[in-house]
């Protein structure tokens, strides 16, 4: 929810862009213990780091990590390299825009129609979705005697991911989470 959302950006044009489409925001850098705080870090349940520098985005992960130790933190690199530099930063999940860009241009060479899907996919509530929720109590065995229209497309079990054909998620337990390609007719 948009009124949810807090941007910290230094530059005045980003942050009347970020003002237009709803979002409030604060001036500064977000590497600045104090700037974050005026956005109410404290109180976030999750913080998404995307500056334009790698270096950059370890500093406001270890920031934020500091001020919002129990909030989740989604940090974006450049480079491969630096990606366990963030989760040793404290971020949960670390994105690398320049391997993905490059997956993504390398697929298209041979198979632009599943470029089209993949990006279906990441456009959240429209198209398909994947979407995570917990086993039901009626659910836990056999993985296979699972029916829906939802494929399952992965198990989430002790916070590690199993693909669907990997052998441990056979058997669904109690406390895995489903993770299911969802469409949205429209």
């Amino acid at each position: 929810r948009k009124e949810e959302i807090v941007v910290v950006d230094g530059d005045a044009e980003a942050r009347a862009d970020a003002q237009a489409h709803g979002f409030a925001t604060v001036a500064g850098s977000a590497t600045s213990t104090a700037t974050l705080e005026q956005a109410g870090i404290r109180d976030a349940g999750a913080v998404v780091v995307a500056p334009n520098r790698d270096d950059t985005s370890v500093l406001i992960t270890l920031t934020a990590r500091e001020l919002a130790p129990g909030a989740t933190i989604v940090s974006a690199v450049r480079e491969e390299e630096n990606v366990h530099l963030l989760h040793q930063s404290g971020a949960n999940s670390v994105i690398t825009s320049s391997g993905a860009a490059g997956r993504l241009l390398g697929l298209a060479t041979h198979t632009p129609r599943l470029v089209e899907v993949l990006e279906d996919l990441l456009s959240v509530g429209t198209g398909l979705d994947l979407v995570e929720r917990e086993v039901r109590p009626d659910e836990v065995g056999p993985l296979k005697q699972l029916r829906g229209d939802e494929p399952v497309v992965a198990v989430v079990r002790d916070g590690k991911v199993l693909r669907f054909d990997d052998p441990d998620c056979a058997m669904l337990e109690p406390g895995d989470l489903l993770v299911r390609l969802r469409s949205h007719k429209g």
